[in-house]
């Protein structure tokens, strides 16, 4: 009896230390993603801020914000890689001190181009952080505790990604924009000290070939276009400095998707993409992403250019999202691993596009309670329906060994998604935003989500990927991992 009592302890004990060891993951999860969503969502409110100190108009605005998701598009996926193969946590730490470094230089950059030069580097490190972090709950947490624990981190990163506006507005107007970078340093200082209770794993036995030729390619590919789009129009169309960068960008992400398919070791395996889940979710992501990352930065700016709010006044705006995403998408997550993403999936962007169809009431002159914030409260309530779903079930279709580089992948395509869709902002409105290029940008979201509903409610299947599913290449990629000791061990991987 002592003996059973004795292993009934035991058996206790090492629940209640596996269920520390998952909050602590999900903690750092969401610390780490956090600063990365709030410093992508804290500028947007303090773009005019920051053109009417250094100068540079729209063009500067789109910068600020295309050069963090540049490097980060352009890299991410490597770092997913390398996550996979290195340890998360390890990854987590560097991007950490690169991000809080880069935070740092943009709070104290003299001129404009030192700001887009320091947020580059931002994005480098935030490359670092969302997949590493993700990939912590993936492998930690299995089945339905999995969809749950996705659903609460992203009601918190998503909170952060809405609520930015808020902070960002309160340090504009009361202090100054340059403090909305130096704040990160505290999640990213608390973040670094919960870090030391997560076991760090040794080094992959293989050798890591990280594909740099693939990088290269992949920000030549991105760099060409974005750049293009948004000097245009300063230079047009027709000059040499924008027609040459467009066309040798096109070549260059064309000649990437070349080189994925036949280097041995690619930093985003194509073949993944046959996983239907995988394939169609990222698809979906790319619609979904642009209309988010379009949406929110027109309206933030129209708030203050245009209608005449102040930084914290716009900022305010933003609250009933922020609580409707803190509130819900654990909820959505939940019942999304229970009966499936597909319904989640097509209906959440639905809601989301019926929000900015409300916004087309906007006019001069401006009343925010009957001309936006109706839209905002449904913008709010679809993002809620939607994200968590998107991702459990995008992450749900590859194996755990491949977390990293599945995770990788997603934010990968969400932020490249984004960061079109800021480049193209400038010619949707014709390089002034007024009444009618806002109305413009809003027709052109709601398609947007129109689309990702349509390809989830069509191509998502609620059943769950089984393991001989995976096709062949990304089958021998997990054996490699598993022979070379790269196996899922909880939290230290």
């Amino acid at each position: 009896m002592s003996g059973q009592a004795g292993g009934a302890n035991d058996s206790a004990g090492r629940h209640a230390q596996r269920t520390t060891a998952q909050r602590t993951v999900l903690l750092v999860a969401i610390l780490a993603s956090f600063v990365a969503f709030l410093d992508g969502a804290i500028v947007n409110v303090a773009l005019p801020a920051i053109t009417a100190d250094l100068g540079g108009g729209i063009a500067l605005q789109q910068w600020v914000i295309d050069a963090y998701l540049l490097t980060l598009g352009a890299l991410i996926l490597v770092a997913g890689a390398i996550s996979d193969a290195f340890g998360r946590v390890r990854i987590l730490r560097v991007g950490l001190l690169v991000f809080g470094a880069a935070s740092l230089g943009c709070a104290l950059a003299p001129a404009g181009a030192l700001l887009i030069a320091a947020r580059a580097v931002q994005g480098a490190g935030a490359a670092m952080l969302v997949p590493s972090s993700l990939a912590l709950i993936t492998a930690t947490f299995t089945g339905p505790a999995r969809a749950k624990a996705i659903g609460t981190w992203t009601g918190w990163t998503g909170t952060a990604f809405v609520a930015g506006p808020l902070l960002g507005g309160l340090l504009v107007d009361s202090v100054s924009w340059r403090l909305i970078f130096g704040i990160n340093i505290v999640p990213i200082a608390a973040t670094l000290l919960l870090l030391l209770r997560l076991k760090i794993s040794a080094p992959a036995a293989r050798r890591v070939r990280v594909d740099l030729a693939g990088a290269v390619l992949a920000a030549a590919g991105l760099g060409g276009p974005v750049f293009a789009l948004i000097e245009q129009q300063r230079l047009g169309w027709h000059s040499p400095a924008v027609s040459v960068p467009f066309g040798a960008g096109l070549l260059g992400f064309g000649t990437f998707l070349w080189w994925e398919h036949r280097t041995p070791n690619p930093m985003m395996p194509l073949r993944l993409f046959r996983i239907r889940n995988f394939g169609i979710g990222n698809l979906a992501t790319a619609f979904i992403y642009a209309g988010l990352s379009l949406g929110q930065l027109v309206v933030v700016l129209f708030l203050q250019e245009v209608a005449g709010l102040s930084a914290s006044e716009a900022g305010l705006a933003t609250i009933p999202v922020a609580v409707l995403s803190l509130l819900l998408a654990g909820v959505f997550g939940g019942l999304a691993g229970k009966h499936g993403p597909r319904f989640f999936m097509a209906a959440g962007p639905l809601v989301t596009g019926t929000g900015y169809l409300l916004m087309l009431s906007a006019h001069l002159p401006f009343n925010f309670w009957t001309q936006v914030l109706p839209g905002l409260m449904l913008f709010g309530l679809g993002l809620s329906i939607t994200v968590a779903p998107l991702t459990a079930a995008i992450l749900g279709s590859v194996r755990p060994e491949q977390s990293g580089i599945g995770s990788a992948i997603n934010n990968a395509v969400s932020r490249v998604a984004g960061l079109i869709a800021v480049a193209f902002a400038g010619v949707i409105v014709n390089g002034a935003l007024d009444v009618g290029g806002f109305h413009r940008v809003l027709v052109v979201t709601v398609l947007l989500f129109a689309v990702g509903a349509v390809i989830s409610a069509v191509g998502i299947s609620n059943r769950s990927i089984s393991p001989d599913r995976i096709p062949d290449e990304a089958a021998a990629n997990c054996r490699d991992r598993a022979s070379a000791g790269g196996t899922d061990r909880g939290p230290d991987r």
